[in-house]
Parts: structure tokens; sequence; C-alpha cells
């Protein structure tokens, strides 16, 4: 299992979580086979709303899951159309969400949780 943090820093289990997950500098990937982490470089962070398309990539990770704060609805139908679940999860830490997400202390996000219009839930 991988699951994928958008990250506002890349200190891999000390990274913080970003509130937004197009709006993520970095998204710091966490394998549970191998304990390992990885941080990847959101380029198109910084772009406007609603144009960052960072699936592609990773998608290319083998990304099971993105665990995140918020993120938009058609990002998460992207997301879902690729096979990729979405968790919502409340932490500040990538170590607090891979400990939260190991204890199954997280839901899956549907299209009514999704952000609109700039505005998180």
């Amino acid at each position: 299992m991988r699951i994928c943090i958008p990250t506002i820093d890349a200190g891999g289990q000390s990274s913080k979580v970003c509130e937004h997950f197009g709006s993520a500098p970095y998204f710091t990937i966490y394998d549970y086979q191998t304990g390992e982490y990885e941080t990847l470089n959101n380029s198109g962070h910084e772009n406007e709303h609603g144009t960052c398309h960072p699936i592609e990539n990773l998608k290319s990770k083998g990304i099971d899951c993105i665990v995140c704060k918020g993120l938009g609805r058609r990002a998460l139908n992207k997301l879902n159309s690729n096979g990729i679940k979405v968790l919502r999860i409340e932490r500040s830490t990538v170590k607090e969400i891979v400990e939260d997400f190991s204890a199954s202390k997280s839901e899956e996000m549907n299209a009514d949780d999704a952000c609109r219009n700039h505005r998180c839930r």
C-alpha cells in the first residue's frame, strides 16, 4: 500500500500537511511495505486554481490512496476514476497521518465532502 499526502515541505515523516491537495508544493509518499518515504515536487502548485494536474505523475508512482484535508470535486473524481481512493484526515504531520491511517482513523471522501469555491469543509 502506497499513500500520498500533500505537504508544504520535503521533510519526510516530519513534513507538515498542506491544507489543500492542489496547492501542495510537495507530495510525500509513504510505502507501507518498505517503510520508506519519497517526496515529489508538485511543480504546478502555484498555477491558477483548478489547473494543477499532478495525477498522472502520482499514478506513475503506484499510489493507492491520497490522504488529505481537502481537494476539489474535479480532482476527487479524476483520482477515483484512476483507481486512487481519497481519504480525509485532520492531522498536522505525515507521521501522524501514517499512524492514524494504520489505525483506520480516516474516512473516504465523497463528492459532498469536496471543496467548493476555494472553501474546504
